[in-house]
């Protein structure tokens, strides 16, 4: 059965520290329309600069996810993205104060309980999702990610560390409404060996005992404990044996290997899509999670540029004696022979280029080509079919086109090719107005794009 995409139901906001800042962050949380996707808004900046949360606007993996356009940063993010990727939230405003979202208790707690305060709400447009069709997998040094087909959601993760504290571990996760239970409350973590070098490279200046699990696996003197805690800003503690330095038990037995899973979710959520499939993780890290949220990236654009399947034998959904009730454009301007699919937000058509088209008399004699200006009236036409399929009374309506933006050209149109031309909605029609974006293809090959915004107007 398709789901729709889910916003928020309401705003929220939470405050608190940065982890590797060490600054007061406010955040907050608001709903956002069909197909806008998760977007991170730098609200103390001049222009509120907006980052798309995806895997493309990576551009550190350090101790973190850091996402970055132009000159604008934002870190921190994946346990707020795990939050909204686990309750299905595809479309929400995140407006942040500083660059990066506060560490909170170093849990996904704050936003979960949130999220579930304000509700999720469905919307009109399906939502997408990434359907695992064949094995993936990407390795880097001991780490690896491996993406199997399955018919459901499922998350293994496995960490080996050389320390006697933290060894091996696993973690599962096999269906998302489990997350806020099982997922939600587990820390980050940090060995006490690793304080020093990190707060020498400019990292973790707002970290704590509350909200970090803090890992004493290799002893150290009393004296170089306290020069750690002085560094860190923390009271000196008397530490007598190996083990958790925090004062509050473990969340779970295996809380690290959870918190790992919970870091999966955050980087894998930057793909922009729901996942249907099996992900298992070994050693895993932000560095190789969002290699294959990149990986995925790249095969998600792929296919949104492939060409529809077009079968010219199979009866159209309608041939152009139809396409003449529905548009006023007569020969030589109708530029749409058929439609071979038409959907509630999608739509195909076809037209047929033939070297008798009046154009190719200038355009030119010695090397016709389909003019790039008709090419994109073409996809107007079959993106007004699309509008005029919402209404109940299509033949009293016209559709008058406002905007074109985005406009290329990838390759040249010539006699005898035939165009297939694929619109989708990018929103919902609201006041009449219509906005798509649309792809043209000869073959397998894209040969113009363009987004467009539309008038619908009642004139019969």
């Amino acid at each position: 059965m398709t789901q729709n995409q889910q916003t928020l139901g309401g705003s929220f906001s939470l405050c608190g520290k940065g982890l590797h800042t060490g600054l007061n962050i406010n955040i907050s949380f608001h709903p956002a329309p069909d197909n806008t996707g998760r977007v991170i808004r730098r609200v103390d900046l001049d222009g509120i600069p907006e980052i798309p949360a995806l895997s493309e606007y990576v551009v550190a993996t350090e101790r973190g996810t850091v996402l970055g356009k132009g000159q604008v940063t934002v870190s921190t993010i994946e346990h707020a993205m795990a939050s909204l990727f686990a309750m299905n939230v595809d479309n929400c405003y995140i407006d942040v104060d500083a660059p990066e979202f506060p560490i909170l208790d170093g849990s996904a707690r704050d936003y979960i309980e949130n999220i579930r305060r304000v509700g999720v709400v469905e919307q009109t447009f399906p939502a997408e999702n990434y359907i695992v069709m064949h094995r993936k997998e990407v390795n880097k040094g001991d780490s690896r990610i491996l993406l199997l087909p399955d018919d459901r959601f499922g998350v293994d993760v496995h960490i080996s560390y050389d320390s006697p504290i933290l060894s091996n571990q696993y973690a599962e996760l096999y269906d998302l409404e489990d997350f806020e239970k099982e997922i939600a409350d587990a820390r980050t973590f940090v060995f006490v060996r690793e304080i020093e070098p990190l707060m020498q490279h400019g990292l973790i200046k707002g970290g704590d005992l509350d909200n970090a699990l803090v890992i004493y696996d290799r002893e150290l003197s009393q004296e170089r404990i306290h020069e750690i805690c002085n560094l860190v800003g923390v009271p000196k503690k008397e530490v007598s044996s190996l083990g958790y330095l925090n004062t509050r038990p473990l969340k779970y037995e295996n809380e690290p290997a959870r918190h790992k899973l919970l870091d999966v979710l955050g980087d894998l959520s930057l793909i922009g899509r729901r996942i249907v499939g099996r992900i298992i993780a070994r050693s895993p890290g932000h560095t190789i999670n969002n290699m294959m949220g990149q990986a995925i990236r790249k095969e998600i654009k792929q296919n949104e540029s492939q060409a529809p399947l077009y079968d010219p034998c199979k009866e159209p959904l309608m041939d152009v004696n139809r396409i003449r009730e529905l548009l006023p454009h007569r020969y030589p301007f109708l530029l749409v022979d058929k439609i071979i699919d038409l959907g509630q937000y999608e739509i195909v058509g076809v037209k047929s280029v033939s070297g008798n088209e009046p154009f190719f008399v200038g355009h030119f004699p010695d090397e016709p080509v389909m003019p790039g200006v008709l090419q994109v009236e073409a996809m107007a036409q079959v993106g007004g079919l699309l509008v005029l399929n919402s209404l109940s009374d299509p033949e009293r309506y016209s559709t008058y086109f406002l905007k074109i933006d985005n406009v290329k050209f990838r390759r040249k149109v010539v006699p005898g090719d035939t165009l297939l031309f694929k619109l989708r909605m990018l929103t919902e029609i609201r006041r009449g107005v219509a906005n798509m974006r649309g792809l043209a293809f000869v073959g397998d090959k894209l040969v113009c794009e363009a987004e467009f915004m539309a008038q619908i107007v009642k004139n019969k």
